[in-house]
């Protein structure tokens, strides 16, 4: 799920030249609404063949799954272990407490990690020493100057990251949100390359550089096991999971089983897209010798499988985003969001059945609801209301970071 800043530009940027242009979000969004997700070619279970026509975000991060659950009915698994849980801070509204008061909101919730998807100086400045560690997102539109000019890159660094290096703990840096496959995602490999030699060259040292994607990178997910990268998205994928692994850096992958459950015309039961023990449900996916009880973990393993068929062994991956709707569409109710962050939340400490044992980083979406975004349930994808109020409560405390 793409951010744009739409009404709040912060005076506080440190230089013009990275100040969020907000004609260009206007664009963008604009784009993203229109945007149709990807169909996949997998044949659904049990041999109905099902294509849901996308439009704008529905299909986007789901389509694999709406073919390959059927007619499934499946029960979650059982919550995991502790596991490493975050959760996004978007901007695109005009109604949001000030910086200082929500890292506040983290910290007295005792939520570990928080994801920016642009720099934004005066949050950066509120994170000063509050050990929550930071994933910092570049803008979609600066990926072709910081791919093409090192300087740019440089410059990139110098402002948003070395002023606040030490007091900040930078977890990622994150070079593009969802632009895999289209055009900008030539510029993908060559940015965060940049990036990483700008962070070496100011003296910043175990920061990984990475992507995020979206789902629309696999072209096969059903099975997991027989997850591969899209025709489109291989060619650019393959040599970027290669440079990851070779930085030792995860590859950031935005999951939504909502949109697989809200686009399948009843095809997806509730209770596997919810991670749901209580759905009633008496049937499993089974993958030759592993089984599969919830659309969470298989949409992650069939990324981790296709992250194998590229030729790459052992690269970790985590979940950017995750969430569910509280409003504004066919399965969003507060009832469900709380059910299904609560889940992920117990779940992700357990591992997937591909990787067991291995906890899922994961960062839900998001922070707030946000009134800049396209009506429906882009609005409702919020734990809280501007006015810090709670939609839902999530219980931070049955995952905690590892």
């Amino acid at each position: 799920m793409e951010e744009r800043e739409l009404l709040q530009t912060p005076a506080s940027v440190q230089t013009s030249e990275f100040r969020p242009r907000t004609e260009s979000f206007r664009r963008e969004l604009e784009r993203e609404r229109k945007r149709e997700g990807f169909l996949s070619s997998t044949p659904a279970y049990g041999g109905a063949a099902r294509m849901v026509s996308a439009a704008a975000r529905v299909m986007k991060a789901a389509a694999p799954w709406v073919l390959a659950c059927g007619f499934l009915l499946c029960l979650a698994g059982s919550p995991g272990a502790e596991g490493a849980i975050g959760v996004n801070y978007g901007m695109v509204a005009n109604n949001l407490p000030a910086p200082e008061q929500v890292i506040s909101m983290y910290k007295a919730r005792n939520i570990s990690y928080v994801r920016l998807f642009h720099p934004d100086a005066s949050v950066l400045n509120a994170l000063r020493g509050s050990g929550i560690g930071v994933v910092l997102g570049t803008l979609n539109e600066d990926l072709q100057r910081l791919a093409s000019d090192p300087s740019y890159a440089a410059s990139w660094v110098a402002a948003n990251v070395q002023p606040f290096a030490g007091a900040v703990q930078f977890r990622y840096i994150n070079a593009g949100n969802e632009v895999i496959p289209g055009e900008a995602a030539a510029h993908v490999l060559p940015a965060m390359q940049n990036l990483e030699s700008a962070l070496r060259s100011a003296g910043v040292s175990g920061v990984p550089v990475t992507t995020a994607v979206a789902t629309a990178v696999l072209g096969a997910s059903y099975p997991p096991s027989q997850g591969v990268f899209s025709e489109a998205a291989g060619p650019v994928m393959a040599p970027i999971v290669s440079y990851l692994s070779s930085k030792n850096a995860p590859l950031l992958v935005n999951v939504y089983p909502y949109f697989a459950y809200s686009g399948s015309g009843g095809e997806v039961a509730l209770g596997y897209a919810l991670l749901s023990a209580d759905s009633g449900a008496a049937a499993s996916v089974a993958d030759g010798g592993v089984v599969y009880t919830n659309m969470f973990d298989a949409i992650v393993d069939a990324a981790h499988a296709a992250v194998e068929k590229a030729g790459v062994q052992g690269l970790e991956l985590v979940v950017s985003e995750t969430g569910w709707p509280s409003g504004g569409g066919e399965g969003a109710s507060v009832e469900n969001a709380a059910a299904y962050n609560n889940n992920v939340v117990r779940h992700v400490g357990g591992g997937t059945p591909r990787r067991p044992g291995k906890a899922v980083e994961t960062y839900l979406f998001a922070m707030f609801n946000e009134n800049g975004k396209a009506e429906g349930v882009e609005q409702h994808f919020g734990l809280f209301q501007p006015d810090m109020s709670e939609v839902y409560h999530v219980d931070f405390s049955a995952g905690s970071a590892s």
